[in-house]
C-alpha cells in the first residue's frame, strides 16, 4: 500500500468553552472583543470605565467555539456603579474554563496589576497574557515588556497584539483554543450575544456621549431605554439620559440644544444600520442626584448580580 492510498487522518476534535476578559480600564478589552468576534458588540471609546455591564459575545473560529466575558476595567471603585462593574468582572474570573488578562505594552505594571495577578492566580484557571497595542511602540521594547510580566507570575500563553490593527489575534485565538476542552460548540453558530437590542441601543446612545463630551461627564452619565416600539417600517425609541447635576445637563443638551441633536443623529445612523431599519431617537436629559448610588436604575441598567450563562 502506498502512501498516497493511506486514509486520511481524523481532524482534530473541536474545543469550546468560557473565556473571561480582563484587564485594567482601557487597555483594549472590548476592541479586542469586537475584532474576535467580527463585528461590534461592545462600545469603544478613549475614556477609561468605558465598559459597564458584562457581554457574553460568541467566536467561531477554525478548531471550535469560544465564549467570552467583556468584562468592565478592574480599578477601585469610587461608586456603587464602579463596584458593581469591578465585581462583575471578578466574578467572571470563577465562571470560565481560561482567562485572558489584557494588559497595555506602553504601560509598565502597577496596583492594578498586582490586584489582577492575585486574583487571577487565586482562580487556578490557566491565564493567557495578551500584551495589547504593540503597534505604539518600537519592536525592541516588546520582549523587555514581556520579561517584565513573565515575573508576575506563570502563564499558561504570552501573546504580543494589536487588537486595533488585529496584529496577532489569530494567534491568541488558536492558543485560547488550545487550553479550552473538547467539546461542541455551546451556543448555535449564529448566536452573537446574549444581551437584547435595547441593550445596545442604550450603549450607541452612550457611546456618541463619550465621544462629544470630556471631564466627568462621561462618568456621570447613564442611559435608559424607556420605550422601544416596532411600528410600520419604523422603530420608535424613547430613551432618558440621566445626569447627576444641572450643569452637567446644560452642557450635554449645549447651546440651543445643539449637542444633545449631534448626539441624537450620530447614535440614529448607527442603531439603523443595527436594527437594519428607520429608527426614530427621542432623548431627553433628567438630573439625578448620585444617581450612580441608586440600586434600583443600577438593576436597570444592568447591573444587578448576573450569573454564567449557558
Amino acid at each position: 500500500m502506498s502512501d498516497l492510498d493511506e486514509p486520511e487522518a481524523p481532524p482534530p476534535p473541536p474545543h469550546a468553552g468560557f473565556v473571561a476578559v480582563v484587564g485594567r480600564p482601557n487597555v483594549g478589552k472590548s476592541t479586542l472583543v469586537n475584532r474576535l468576534v467580527g463585528q461590534k458588540v461592545a462600545i469603544v471609546s478613549d475614556k477609561p470605565q468605558t465598559t459597564r455591564n458584562r457581554i457574553l459575545a460568541v467566536v467561531n473560529a477554525p478548531g471550535g467555539q469560544i465564549v467570552l466575558f467583556d468584562t468592565p476595567g478592574i480599578h477601585k471603585p469610587m461608586h456603587s456603579m464602579n463596584k458593581r462593574m469591578v465585581d462583575t468582572a471578578m466574578k467572571s474570573i470563577g465562571q470560565v474554563e481560561v482567562i485572558l488578562w489584557m494588559a497595555d505594552v506602553t504601560e509598565a505594571p502597577g496596583p492594578g496589576e498586582r490586584v489582577i495577578r492575585d486574583a487571577v492566580k487565586s482562580s487556578g484557571k490557566p491565564v493567557v497574557l495578551g500584551l495589547n497595542k504593540i503597534d505604539l511602540v518600537p519592536k525592541p521594547k516588546i520582549l523587555p515588556a514581556i520579561d517584565v510580566y513573565r515575573h508576575l507570575m506563570d502563564f499558561a500563553a504570552i501573546v504580543p497584539l494589536s487588537a486595533m490593527a488585529g496584529e496577532n489575534v489569530d494567534a491568541l485565538t488558536k492558543q485560547l483554543l488550545a487550553l479550552l476542552p473538547e467539546g461542541a460548540p455551546l451556543y448555535p453558530e449564529d448566536f452573537l450575544t446574549d444581551q437584547p437590542e435595547r441593550f445596545f441601543v442604550a450603549e450607541m446612545i452612550r457611546e456618541k456621549i463619550l465621544h462629544h463630551t470630556r471631564e466627568e461627564i462621561p462618568y456621570s452619565t447613564g442611559v435608559i431605554i424607556e420605550s422601544f416600539k416596532e411600528e410600520d417600517a419604523l422603530v420608535r425609541i424613547q430613551a432618558k439620559v440621566l445626569v447627576e447635576r444641572q450643569s452637567q445637563k446644560g452642557i450635554l443638551i449645549g447651546r440651543g440644544g445643539q449637542m444633545l441633536k449631534t448626539v441624537g443623529t450620530e447614535a440614529r445612523h448607527e442603531i439603523e444600520a443595527f436594527l437594519g431599519t428607520k429608527v426614530f431617537v427621542g432623548l431627553f436629559v433628567t438630573v439625578r442626584e448620585k444617581w450612580r448610588e441608586d440600586p434600583a436604575i443600577l438593576e436597570e441598567m444592568g447591573l444587578g448580580d448576573k450569573g454564567r450563562a449557558g
